[in-house]
């Protein structure tokens, strides 16, 4: 990747902005505004991979950021045993009948000839799952949901370190992706469009709503976080003695440095998918990907599959998104469904 003048220009701007900021306001509020730059900045190139490698219209960046923040309370956040045991494995069987369903659904669907029959059929399959997973599934979302609602009411995670939520929400997203692709990529560009918005928000309500999952709009908080918190800072003599020279004060300096914990790991995981997006790019898929979206006639008339191409763009950019919603959740330690609105975390990310 080279860099323009212009590049270098638009770049310059950006951070005399930030030094403005700084400088007149505060380092804090700067460092906050560069780190969800860095975030932006990786999803725009989870965007860049599906619009610029193979052309693909996708406008439900939303969920994929938001699949990717639950990612991170089912990973770090400590189980709750209390609701494991009220319904915690009802839940479970309700999910296993409901997939159970899908499947025979499907299986309906293909193994039968066309006709009325085939029809009845498969709604008998959905009518009877529906009843027995919601009598299954029913009962224990309930229990769940009312073990201590003010500060639980929900399943928890696996307690496991909040950094390995990063890759594990990347393959979220990319497993609702590939989902969302199996039924959607065959559409024209502007219904591809509608159809991911629409399931973008499909994912938002489901999160709001379903609290057994990840509390619904009570949100989650105190997500462990991969860099220190700034009171876990204070008492460091390091940072005492960094405050003294700069002249700050020690919460002001822990926090600063708490923010650039963070800036450095972000800039090493942006730093990583350029420089692999960029071998891609210029490797002999990176050229099929671009033949296939500047003529997908002729690459299909050369025995291209594009249908699966497309899904891997498609299922690659979204794990990208999911990335970086994880990375979003663990720094502000919290998980908020209510805050993803589409003009923050799809449009302002096309922009």
């Amino acid at each position: 990747m080279s860099l323009t003048a212009r590049d270098l220009g638009l770049f310059a701007i950006m951070g005399a902005v930030l030094a403005m900021v700084a400088m007149f306001q505060s380092p804090q509020l700067a460092i906050t505004i560069l780190n969800m730059s860095l975030i932006s900045a990786i999803m725009a190139l989870g965007v860049n991979m599906q619009w610029g490698y193979a052309g693909l219209f996708n406008v439900g960046v939303m969920g994929f950021t938001a699949v990717g923040g639950l990612a991170v309370v089912l990973v770090a956040q400590p189980p709750v045993p209390e609701a494991w045991a009220a319904g915690g494995l009802g839940i479970l069987l309700g999910l296993m009948l409901g997939v159970a369903t899908i499947l025979a659904a499907v299986l309906v669907y293909k193994r039968m000839t066309p006709g009325k029959l085939r029809g009845l059929a498969l709604f008998a399959v959905v009518a009877v799952g529906f009843f027995i997973t919601s009598a299954v599934f029913g009962p224990a979302k309930q229990a769940v949901q009312s073990v201590n609602p003010a500060s639980t009411g929900y399943l928890g995670g696996a307690n496991l370190p909040v950094i390995l939520s990063w890759p594990v929400g990347a393959v979220f997203a990319a497993g609702v992706a590939w989902l969302v692709g199996k039924v959607s990529l065959g559409l024209r560009s502007d219904y591809l469009a509608i159809a991911t918005l629409g399931i973008s928000e499909i994912v938002i309500a489901v999160l709001k709503h379903e609290r057994w999952l990840a509390r619904g709009v009570n949100n989650v908080t105190g997500i462990d976080r991969p860099v220190p918190r700034p009171v876990e800072l204070q008492p460091q003599p390091w940072v005492q003695s960094l405050a003294d020279t700069m002249g700050w004060s020690v919460s002001q300096t822990a926090s600063i440095v708490s923010g650039l914990g963070y800036s450095v790991l972000f800039v090493i995981v942006l730093g990583i998918l350029i420089w692999l997006a960029e071998r891609a790019l210029n490797s002999p898929w990176g050229r099929m990907m671009r033949a296939i979206r500047d003529n997908e006639v002729s690459a299909r008339a050369m025995g291209k599959d594009v249908t699966r191409r497309h899904l891997m763009i498609f299922v690659l950019g979204s794990a990208v998104c999911g990335l970086a919603g994880a990375m979003m959740v663990s720094m502000d330690g919290q998980l908020t469904p209510g805050s993803y609105e589409p003009l923050r975390f799809t449009f302002l990310i096309w922009v």
